[in-house]
């Protein structure tokens, strides 16, 4: 199927569709789609039912709850804008109903356009799964060879770092998606801190992303420790482990005092299930493994917390 008119309800699949050359299909995005750069010239679809700007994570998470309770989801979809645009393709995604909107409501959307656009939902839920997903795309808008391209340039990528940190000792590894309250990875970041060289401590590939107690991370005293809000950027996700900076030093005080704990720029390398999977597996390679990987600069994607 070849498609002229994309819309993308989802940052990674807008991702994926300029990363495939498809840029120019692309005719409406999300408001979270930022990168690159293009995407923010686009219309945008969605909104979210509260302002996020400046609140910490346990704020939203409050928000989130209400919004849910009061609305039954996160975000609108601006149906009038869209029905404007006529896309012949819809992107979404139905893995996380907090993190993006889902295939019910974009379905809902779609049963009123004119256009009549088919309806991909791309549901990655570890590193195979972002692969497949941009194969996908890359069969929607009719350029498969694209697609496979881009998957063996990430599997080169991946395989790289994975050879340089075969047999080395692997640190034990405490991550955090969310801090209030404290989420645990799943889906595509265990097996992305295992790629790196990593040992992680709590989170399960595959999975979804699950709450914990501060108290049952007492005593994991891990060797390093990662902040990664889910859809924070490197600034928020800092000022987020400052808010939790007691909390933090309670469950990782070898990390902090040996300066190996950071906060990470989750929004680009780590809650998108895209091409920039390979870019997250190497920047925890070199967070992980310094002296291995003198080359991977931190800077502007990662900050060290706590002290």
């Amino acid at each position: 199927m070849s498609v002229a008119r994309i819309a993308s309800l989802l940052p990674s699949a807008t991702e994926i569709a300029y990363a495939l050359g498809l840029g120019d299909c692309v005719v409406g995005v999300s408001h979270g789609c930022d990168h690159p750069s293009a995407a923010r010239t686009k219309p945008v679809l969605t909104r979210p039912r509260f302002g996020l700007d400046g609140l910490s994570s346990g704020e939203i998470d409050a928000a989130v709850r209400h919004a849910l309770r009061e609305f039954g989801s996160v975000y609108e979809v601006d149906t009038e804008r869209l029905a404007a645009l006529g896309p012949d393709l819809l992107l979404t995604q139905g893995m996380c109903e907090v993190c993006a909107v889902p295939t019910r409501e974009a379905e809902a959307a779609a049963l009123g356009l004119a256009s009549c656009p088919a309806v991909i939902a791309l549901d990655a839920h570890d590193v195979a799964g972002v692969l497949t997903t941009i194969r996908v795309v890359g069969r929607a808008g009719g350029v498969s060879e694209r697609g496979e391209q881009c998957v063996r340039d990430i599997e080169r990528r991946i395989a790289s770092v994975r050879a340089r940190v075969a047999g080395r000792l692997a640190p034990r590894v405490l991550a955090l998606e969310w801090l209030e309250p404290p989420f645990v990875p799943g889906h595509w970041v265990p097996e992305m801190v295992a790629l790196a060289g990593g040992n992680l401590q709590r989170g399960i590939a595959g999975r979804p992303s699950f709450t914990v107690r501060w108290e049952d991370l007492a005593g994991l005293d891990p060797d390093v420790l990662l902040v990664m809000p889910c859809g924070f950027d490197l600034a928020a996700a800092c000022a987020d482990a400052h808010s939790y900076r007691a909390s933090l030093c309670a469950v990782a005080p070898r990390a902090i005092r040996s300066a190996r704990a950071y906060a990470v720029d989750a929004t680009a390398h780590f809650s998108r299930p895209g091409p920039r999977i390979a870019d997250g597996v190497e920047l925890l390679a070199g967070l992980l493994h310094p002296d291995l990987f003198p080359e991977v600069s931190s800077a502007g994607r990662a900050r060290r917390v706590g002290h």
